[in-house]
């Protein structure tokens, strides 16, 4: 009987690493409510705190890929575990605003930032030549979906014994999964001496200088293309209608209509269940399809959907309410397969580190779109204003992501210029 390949393993350790890291990306929707009741802080308060939180989360991501080709895996992601135990538990000590945007906003970002969806482009580049788009897809999907499964549990924890509780299951949660990272998580499969599945051969990986060199080196190089411009805005606004608007606000917007926010929170929850569905088959499809079509109807169809969701809001989860869950779960993180595909493809060996930084727009549009979604709220008293500006981004993301080309054009030399 042919014996499991060691990818698999590493790949199911990544798995539940990065489930760990995403309990703590569940709270701000869950807590918002709990933290305006306890201490009188307004939504544009503590919206900000997550705004920051998204912020960094995605600003750390292309230096992360560059520590992970400097350090390895297995160090960078089990201290970014530890910082993001560390920012849970100690929230529970707040006693200002300001206390929530350090723990929650700056300490929990950098540790989750630190890992991020870098840790699956990273592994899936070293560890596996076949299947690489469909694990792509199962990773992606267990940071989202660990994100969204979360909710049931900790609205239920917040709801019976208080906020503090929900964010001391978190911090145990990531500290839970440190040792399973340090001692089954493995760099390369060079270090075991086997090759990746799939290879033909071992790779001689040598590393580069400094990790901020290498990202801005990566990032210099990249800015000279339309495409990349074209993935940086095309996931911000993806950032900005999923964990910005929808991960943030669903919660308190549902609330606002009568809806409990238990209810809400399993609502989210069927998100996550969905969306493991829709990012796998993203991934298969992202080896067999062209990226950049699926980026194209993704966009569109999410777009369409935000922009009825104003009228589905209600006291009680409707059948049309539910249909747009698992439509939006079917869609919520499909994008990721098909936009590490165009990076890997368009940018050759700096695939992952371009990823970080196009990653790192995702997180700049989800924080800016936390925070105006708040505002919008405290201001109009409502969220439709919203909705329907998502979604209308979401159209301009679909155009802009057709426009993306992936040509390679050879120059004199043993050098390639990546163009469009």
């Amino acid at each position: 009987m042919k014996s499991l390949h060691r990818a698999w393993i590493v790949a199911a350790v990544a798995f539940v690493a990065i489930i760990g890291a995403a309990g703590f990306r569940a709270t701000p929707g869950v807590l918002i409510t709990p933290l305006q009741d306890e201490f009188g802080w307004s939504r544009g308060t503590i919206s900000l705190a997550v705004s920051v939180n998204l912020m960094l989360y995605g600003l750390c991501a292309p230096f992360a890929a560059a520590l992970m080709e400097r350090f390895g895996m297995r160090r960078v992601v089990s201290l970014a575990l530890l910082l993001v135990a560390a920012g849970s538990g100690l929230t529970i000590l707040m006693t200002a605003s300001w206390q929530l945007v350090a723990l929650w906003g700056v300490l929990v970002g950098l540790g989750t930032g630190s890992m991020a969806l870098v840790f699956a482009a990273t592994l899936t580049d070293r560890w596996f030549v076949r299947h690489r788009g469909l694990v792509t897809g199962v990773l992606t999907a267990g940071g989202a979906t660990g994100q969204l499964v979360f909710l049931p549990v900790l609205a239920h924890l917040a709801e019976m014994q208080g906020w503090r509780a929900a964010a001391l299951t978190v911090s145990a949660a990531a500290l839970a999964v440190v040792p399973l990272v340090w001692f089954l998580l493995r760099d390369t499969p060079e270090e075991l001496g086997i090759t990746a599945l799939g290879a033909t051969g071992p790779v001689v990986r040598t590393p580069g200088g400094g990790a901020a060199a290498r990202a801005l080196g990566a990032l210099r190089g990249a800015a000279r293309t339309k495409s990349f411009w074209y993935l940086v805005v095309g996931f911000a606004i993806c950032g900005a209608s999923t964990n910005g608007l929808v991960g943030t606000h669903f919660i308190p917007a549902a609330h606002d209509h009568g809806m409990p926010e238990t209810v809400a929170a399993s609502l989210l929850a069927v998100i996550g269940i969905f969306d493991i569905a829709g990012t796998i088959a993203s991934g298969w499809l992202s080896d067999k399809v062209d990226s950049r079509i699926l980026l194209t109807a993704y966009y569109a169809l999410r777009g369409l959907s935000l922009l009825v969701l104003p009228q589905l809001f209600a006291a009680t989860a409707h059948p049309s309410m539910l249909i747009f869950i698992i439509f939006y779960g079917l869609d919520w993180v499909a994008t990721v397969p098909p936009t590490v595909a165009l990076c890997r493809k368009i940018y050759g060996p700096n695939g992952s580190v371009v990823f970080g930084w196009v990653f790192a727009s995702h997180q700049i549009g989800a924080a800016i779109a936390a925070t105006a979604a708040g505002v919008t709220r405290d201001h109009l008293g409502n969220y439709d204003a919203a909705w329907y500006g998502a979604g209308l981004l979401c159209l301009v993301a679909a155009v802009l992501s057709f426009r993306i080309v992936t040509r390679v054009v050879p120059e004199p030399g043993p050098a390639a210029i990546l163009v469009g």
